[in-house]
């Protein structure tokens, strides 16, 4: 399938990630299903995406006149085997762990039509961790976002067919972003490969106790000029997928200093102190300054 024949997307998980991907394709022409586990997860996302799509137009990004066609582009369900009767392409972006993932593809595989391309979002893992379970591994590659930004990242594994990777690279521009190809699997991929190491020096240092999570971000931006520190990085982020990330890898490579950081975050995360879209993480975002 060539990238031109995409015609809807299923977006599997219906948080930041998912939103900010789905309306990438709908802004851009595309039918968007929205899938989640939960009812409530969808209508919370789906009021935040009309959300987006009337300041979009109110900030003349998008034409006033395909406001109402673009929402009606957004379908949302519960029940996976609608979600993916019928779509060209699937955009996984649920919690990382590989598990989860390969048994949420292996679903896919038997209600979606032959010609379906999967992607998924990861962005710590590699597509040939669960590559197996999809059923179609020549046509499952990384497809991963940054959300706010134009830059992604395409990626495919060993078995991924160059016709997949070359189509899933043509798509992204389609819907308005700039596609680099790695030529090999990368955890991380280039960004957060430079990103991941900086977070966890950062969290070692606070799990350690040698300084507070305040001071370290204010070394680090007074010392380079940088507008964040690691702190705050981690709340714009999310402190439930920074912690997700590093306990997996944690445990992986039985790291125990990196299992203090995790530790770490696991206090923020269950006291639901999860950044910035729950108003406070590191730091408190109900203070007005």
């Amino acid at each position: 399938m060539k990238a031109e024949d995409i015609k809807k997307i299923l977006i599997a998980g219906a948080g930041t990630m998912g939103q900010s991907i789905g309306l990438s394709c709908i802004t851009n022409g595309y039918s968007v299903v929205l899938y989640d586990i939960k009812e409530e997860f969808l209508s919370a996302a789906k009021e935040s995406m009309f959300k987006k799509i009337d300041r979009m137009a109110l900030a003349g990004m998008i034409p006033q006149e395909k406001i109402i066609s673009f929402k009606n582009n957004i379908y949302t369900t519960t029940d996976l085997s609608v979600a993916g009767a019928d779509v060209d392409l699937v955009s996984e972006s649920v919690p990382e762990d590989p598990d989860i993932k390969g048994e949420l593809f292996e679903k896919l595989n038997t209600v979606c039509p032959e010609r379906t391309i999967f992607t998924t979002n990861t962005s710590s893992l590699v597509p040939s961790m669960y590559a197996g379970k999809t059923g179609r591994p020549d046509r499952f590659l990384a497809f991963h976002f940054h959300p706010g930004f134009k830059m992604v990242d395409v990626m495919g594994h060993s078995g991924t067919s160059a016709e997949a990777v070359e189509t899933v690279r043509r798509f992204s521009e389609l819907i308005g972003h700039a596609p680099i190809v790695l030529k090999h699997e990368k955890a991380g991929y280039l960004f957060n490969s430079l990103l991941n190491p900086w977070l966890l020096a950062a969290l070692n240092l606070a799990s350690r106790e040698i300084a507070s999570p305040e001071d370290v971000d204010r070394s680090w931006k007074e010392m380079t000029a940088m507008p964040v520190g690691p702190f705050e990085m981690m709340d714009y982020i999310g402190l439930e997928t920074v912690w997700r990330i590093t306990d997996f890898w944690a445990r992986k490579r039985n790291d125990s200093n990196a299992q203090m950081s995790a530790d770490l975050l696991k206090k923020y995360v269950d006291r639901g102190e999860i950044g910035m879209k729950s108003g406070k993480g590191f730091y408190d975002y109900t203070i007005k300054k």
